[in-house]
């Protein structure tokens, strides 16, 4: 792509100033480098490969609170 190519392009339509300018604001925001958030450590109280299954019927509630 030269200097003299237009960046952006109306295919269709008739925008306003107002419009093109909104967009060229909006690409121009989503293509600035932002650093990556590394998510969060999952506590092992909460991972889901630790839990067990919950078991319904007599019983079920106190089974869920104790380690098999």
């Amino acid at each position: 792509m030269t200097a003299t190519e237009p960046l952006l392009r109306v295919v269709r339509g008739e925008p306003t100033a107002e419009e093109l300018a909104a967009l060229t604001v909006v690409v121009a925001a989503m293509s600035q480098r932002r650093p990556r958030r590394r998510p969060s450590p999952v506590g092992g109280w909460g991972s889901p490969v630790v839990r067990t299954p919950l078991q319904p019927g007599p019983g079920g509630w106190r089974a869920a609170g104790r380690p098999a």
